[in-house]
């Protein structure tokens, strides 16, 4: 017995120290583990990325209505939009792909496009004090299919397509953020270049490119004002203007490019979208007298409104 409790007493100092070091091995894992996890957060926290949309599905059947309508109509439309933004210190990258189409069928009009865009932004940003960016936006515009006018008693005219026409723009620039939902970037030097890929198009000589020509350049001013709201918890804004003057024709003719977007969110997955765009360009024509055929330059408005499917996956900081 008394043989036993001298062992034990020899082995006890080896049990503690070697419970003191499985301990701290324990401890450095765990701290490890809490490190690779703080990399990973501060990795994550960098960029933000998400995306949302809406789809939208009307019908219309009518049987003897004495009222009289289309006996069948069905309007399908959708937008969606994609961003991916990256913060780290005084660097900010914002990415934005604001996409929409629809289609609108009946019994006595057929099938006619009733919206179409391709918005493509890149605006990199770098910090000068607390409100004050130098910056640099690239941003593209154009739709995916073939569009159409309907004049009265005639045959539709054919008068853009995928491309035809883009519109490229590159503006450094100054930006400057009032807050999160405003900002507003200056340009005196932006270059816009409007292409029409359309052997058909470029041949007629639309918006304002030489007849045969495929693309234009310009160099001029540019103005952007972005503003994004969260007015009350379901209702959300988002509206961007952009004002351009091409220094070498008619600078005094400033093109506008102006959309709006209202969210009223009725739950999770049900949404009212009200969506009003404004473009003028003093380069595009439409016919403004149908009996003579003249054109000219004209503010261009579109409107749309649809109640349906909200989908949104959002990536938020960390």
């Amino acid at each position: 017995m008394k043989t036993l409790l001298i062992i034990w007493s020899m082995l006890l100092p080896v049990t503690e120290l070697q419970a003191q070091v499985d301990s701290i091995r324990l401890f450095r894992e765990e701290a490890q583990k809490k490190m690779d996890l703080s990399d990973a957060d501060t990795l994550m926290r960098k960029w933000r990325r998400g995306i949302s949309g809406n789809l939208t599905i009307n019908q219309t059947s009518l049987n003897n209505w004495a009222a009289g309508g289309d006996k069948f109509s069905m309007a399908l439309g959708g937008n969606c939009q994609i961003f991916a933004i990256y913060k780290k210190d005084k660097v900010q990258w914002l990415n934005i792909a604001d996409l929409a189409y629809g289609i609108v069928n009946s019994t006595s009009l057929g099938s006619r496009k009733s919206d179409d865009r391709i918005d493509l932004s890149s605006k990199y940003g770098h910090r000068i004090n607390l409100r004050w960016y130098g910056s640099l936006l690239v941003n593209l515009r154009t739709q995916f299919a073939k569009g159409y006018q309907y004049p009265k008693d005639s045959a539709a005219i054919f008068t853009s397509s995928f491309f035809s026409p883009a519109y490229l723009l590159i503006s450094p620039g100054i930006d400057y953020k009032y807050d999160s939902a405003l900002s507003v970037l200056f340009s005196p030097c932006t270059g816009r270049f409007i292409m029409v890929m359309d052997k058909y198009l470029s041949g007629l000589g639309n918006y304002g490119l030489d007849t045969g020509k495929h693309v234009r350049y310009e160099l001029g001013a540019y103005i952007a004002i972005n503003y994004y709201k969260k007015i009350v918890k379901n209702i959300s804004y988002r509206g961007r203007i952009d004002f351009f003057s091409d220094y070498r024709n008619h600078p005094e003719n400033i093109d506008i490019f102006f959309t709006n977007l209202l969210e009223c969110n009725i739950n999770k997955l049900i949404a009212v979208i009200l969506t009003f765009d404004l473009i003028y360009d003093d380069n595009v024509h439409v016919v403004t007298d149908e009996k003579t055929g003249t054109t000219g330059a004209r503010m261009q408005i579109k409107q749309v409104i649809g109640v349906g499917v909200c989908v949104k996956f959002n990536e938020h900081w960390h």
